[in-house]
C-alpha cells in the first residue's frame, strides 16, 4: 500500500510538471519572438457585436410596456422590490434614532449581553454623530430588503440542494459563476431591464448575496446527523415533519451563519450600487471620489464599517446561542432585566412614533474629513518623490512590458499558453474551460482590453502575494504581530471597496497604477489570514524534525513550512486573484482602463452600452478562467501533500 501511494505521489508531483512548464515557456518565447505583432486583435469601438447588445437594449426599451413577459416579470420585480425597500425605509425613518437605538441595544442585550448592547447602541448613535443618519438608514433599508428576498428564495433552494445531490450538482456551476463574477459586472445587465435606482440596486444585491444563503443552507441540512434522521423516520414522521422538527432545528446554527454571510455580502454590494443611482452611503463615497475629497468618503466608509460590525456581531452571537451544545444554559440576562428592557424599548418606540421622529442633535456631530484630508495632503505633498518613483517603477518595470507582451503576441499563442498552464495544473477539463473563456473574449471583441485587465490582475496579485506572504509569515511566527494585525485586517475587510480608491487617487493620481494599489489594499487581508493559517497548521512533529536536523530559521521556512503549507498558499492566491479582479475593474473609475473603463463608459454613455455589456461578460469569463486554474492548482497540491504524508 505504501509503495502504491508513493508511486502515485511521484506521478502527481514535481518533476514532470516542472519539465512541462519549462517546455511550455521555451516554446512560447520561441514563437513570440518572430510572430510579435501578428494575429493581434486591436480594440474596435465599432465592433458589430456591440451593435447586437445595443439593439437588444433598444428592443427592451421599446417593448418594456407592451411585451407580456417584460410586463409581468420586469414590472413584477420592480413592484415587489420597490415596495419592499420603500416600506423598510419608511419603517426605519418612523422609528428614528431613539427608536432604532433602543431596539438595537435591546436586541444586543438579549442575544449577547451588555457588551453587545453597548456596541449596538453606540453603532446607531455613531451614524448621527457622523452626520450621516439619513444615508445610513437608506443603506440599512436597502440591505435588509435585499437580504429578506435573498433568504426567502435562498433557504428553500438550499434545503432542496441539501436533500438532492443531483439538484445541487446542477446549480453548483451557477452559484460558482455568481460568486466569481466581480460585483461590477452585475450592474449592466440588470439596469438594462430594471433601469437605475433602488430597485436595480436591490435586484443586483439579491443576485450577489443569494449564493451563500443557498450554499450554507445546503451545508446545514447535509450536516444533520444521519442517526437523528433515521430515528425520526423510524417513528413515522412525514418529510415535512422531518424537515421542521428535526433538520431545521438541528441546522439552526448553520442557518444563522448563512444569514450572517448573506448580510455581509449584501452590505458590500449595496455600496457599489451607487453607480446605478442607489440611495445610501455609497452616494457619499462616489461623490467624494468624483470631487477628490477622501475625508468625506472616509466618514461614509466608517459608517459602513460600523454597520457591518453591528450586524456581524449580532448574527454571530445569535448563531452561538442556537448551538445545541448550549442547550439548557441560563439566558444571557435575567427575566426581570429582559422584561424591563423590552418595556422600555416599547415605550421609546411608541413615544417616537406618536410624537414624531426627532432630528439628531447637530451639536454633537463630528467629521473625520478635515484630519483625513490634512494627512493625505501632507503625504502627497511631502512624499510625492517616493510615491511617484514607486508608481513609475511598477508601471515601467512590470505593467508596461507585460501588457506589451499580451497585446502584441498572437491571440492564439496567448490562448495556447494559458491552456497549456491550465492543463498542467488542472487537467483537460480546466484547459478546455480556459480555452472556452478566452475564445469568448475573442468573440466579444474584447481581446486587447481583456489582456490589459489581465495584466493589471497579474501584477496586483503578485504584489499582493509578496506583501501578504511576508506579513502572514510574521503573524504566524509571532502572536504579538498577529494580535496587532487582526483589528487592522478586520477593518480593511469591512471597509467598502470604493473607499480604497480615495487615498490611492490622492497619492498616485488617476492612472492604471491607482487601481492596482486599491486592489492590493482590498485583497491583502484574506491573503495574510490564509498564509498565517497555513504556516500555523504545519504539524509540530515536522517542524521539530527540521529543527533537530540543524535547519536555520530561514531554511526551516523555505524547506519545511512553505512546502507543507503550499495548499493553503494556493488558496490564498486564488482568493487574491478573484478579489484583485473585482477591484481592478472598479479601478476603471479612476483611469485603470481595460474592461473596467468599458463598463463605466457603458453606464455614462448610452451609445457605449453594448461595449460596456460585452466588457461585463468578458470580466465574468476572465474571472471563471482564473478561478478554475488556481483552484485546480490548490486541489492538486493538496492531494499530493496528503498522499506524500500517507506514504
Amino acid at each position: 500500500m505504501t509503495t502504491a501511494v508513493a508511486s502515485i505521489s511521484r506521478a502527481m508531483v514535481p518533476g514532470s510538471r516542472r519539465a512541462w512548464f519549462m517546455l511550455l515557456a521555451v516554446a512560447t518565447v520561441l514563437l513570440y519572438i518572430p510572430l510579435a505583432g501578428q494575429w493581434t486583435l486591436p480594440h474596435d469601438n465599432d465592433a458589430p457585436v456591440f451593435d447586437v447588445f445595443n439593439d437588444l437594449r433598444a428592443w427592451v426599451d421599446a417593448n418594456r410596456a407592451s411585451n407580456p413577459i417584460l410586463v409581468v416579470v420586469v414590472t413584477g420585480v420592480r413592484t415587489i422590490l420597490g415596495a419592499l425597500y420603500d416600506g423598510t425605509r419608511a419603517l426605519l425613518a418612523a422609528l428614528s434614532w431613539p427608536g432604532l437605538t433602543a431596539i438595537g441595544a435591546t436586541a444586543g442585550l438579549l442575544v449577547g449581553g451588555w457588551r453587545l448592547a453597548a456596541l449596538m447602541a453606540t453603532g446607531f448613535l455613531s451614524f448621527g454623530v457622523l452626520g450621516l443618519w439619513d444615508r445610513s438608514i437608506e443603506t440599512l433599508a436597502l440591505t435588509l430588503a435585499a437580504v429578506a428576498v435573498s433568504l426567502a428564495a435562498g433557504i428553500p433552494i438550499g434545503i432542496l440542494a441539501g436533500k438532492s445531490e443531483r439538484f445541487y450538482d446542477t446549480i453548483r456551476p451557477i452559484l460558482d459563476a455568481m460568486q466569481i463574477m466581480p460585483t461590477y459586472a452585475y450592474l449592466a445587465p440588470i439596469t438594462m431591464f430594471l433601469l437605475i435606482g433602488p430597485t436595480s440596486a436591490a435586484a443586483v444585491t439579491v443576485i450577489y448575496a443569494i449564493a451563500p444563503a443557498i450554499r450554507i443552507t445546503a451545508l446545514g441540512i447535509r450536516s444533520v446527523a444521519p442517526a437523528s434522521v433515521e430515528a425520526a423516520m423510524s417513528l413515522g414522521t412525514t418529510p415535512r415533519q422531518l424537515l421542521t422538527k428535526v433538520e431545521l432545528p438541528m441546522a439552526s446554527r448553520t442557518l444563522v451563519l448563512g444569514v450572517n454571510q448573506t448580510i455581509m455580502m449584501a452590505l458590500s454590494m449595496v455600496v457599489i450600487t451607487a453607480l446605478v443611482d442607489a440611495p445610501g452611503l455609497g452616494k457619499d463615497i462616489l461623490r467624494a471620489l468624483i470631487s477628490n475629497d477622501p475625508g468625506r468618503g472616509f466618514d461614509a466608509g466608517i459608517a459602513v464599517v460600523i454597520m457591518a460590525i453591528m450586524l456581524d456581531r449580532l448574527t454571530t452571537q445569535a448563531s452561538e446561542r442556537l448551538d445545541p451544545a448550549r442547550a439548557g444554559r441560563a439566558p444571557v440576562v435575567g427575566r426581570n432585566l429582559r422584561r424591563a428592557a423590552l418595556g422600555a424599548t416599547l415605550a421609546i418606540v411608541a413615544i417616537t412614533v406618536v410624537a414624531g421622529a426627532p432630528e439628531f442633535p447637530s451639536a454633537i456631530e463630528f467629521s473625520f474629513a478635515d484630519p483625513v484630508n490634512a494627512v493625505i495632503d501632507w503625504t502627497s505633498l511631502n512624499l510625492f518623490f517616493a510615491t511617484n518613483w514607486f508608481k513609475d517603477s511598477i508601471t515601467y518595470g512590470f505593467i508596461n512590458p507585460l501588457e506589451h507582451v499580451f497585446t502584441t503576441a498572437p491571440w492564439w499563442l496567448v490562448t495556447g499558453t494559458i491552456a497549456g498552464i491550465a492543463w498542467t495544473v488542472g487537467g483537460l477539463r480546466v484547459a478546455l474551460t480556459a480555452v472556452v473563456c478566452l475564445l469568448g473574449i475573442v468573440g466579444l471583441q474584447m481581446w486587447e482590453h481583456g489582456m490589459q485587465t489581465l495584466t493589471q490582475v497579474l501584477v496586483a496579485t503578485a504584489l499582493t502575494l509578496a506583501v501578504g506572504l511576508v506579513l502572514g509569515i510574521a503573524a504566524a511566527r509571532s502572536d504579538r504581530v498577529s494580535a496587532f494585525l487582526r483589528p487592522l485586517l478586520d477593518f480593511a475587510q469591512t471597509m467598502p471597496a470604493f473607499v480604497y480608491l480615495l487615498p490611492a487617487v490622492a497619492l498616485f493620481l488617476a492612472t492604471r497604477f491607482t487601481g492596482i494599489v486599491a486592489a492590493i489594499i482590498f485583497a491583502i487581508p484574506p491573503v495574510i489570514r490564509l498564509v498565517e493559517i497555513g504556516i500555523r497548521m504545519v504539524p509540530p512533529a515536522i517542524r521539530e524534525a527540521g529543527v533537530s536536523s540543524g535547519a536555520t530559521s530561514l531554511q526551516l521556512l523555505r524547506k519545511v513550512e512553505l512546502p507543507v503549507a503550499l495548499p493553503a498558499l494556493l488558496v490564498a492566491m486564488n482568493q487574491g486573484i478573484i478579489m484583485v479582479l473585482g477591484m481592478v475593474v472598479v479601478g476603471g473609475l479612476v483611469g485603470a482602463g481595460g474592461l473596467g473603463f468599458d463598463v463605466v463608459a457603458g453606464f455614462v454613455r448610452r451609445d457605449f452600452f453594448g461595449e460596456g455589456f460585452a466588457a461585463a461578460i468578458a470580466i465574468v469569463l476572465l474571472g471563471i478562467m482564473l478561478d478554475r486554474v488556481t483552484q485546480s492548482a490548490g486541489r492538486r497540491r493538496a492531494i499530493g501533500s496528503v498522499l506524500r504524508r500517507a506514504a
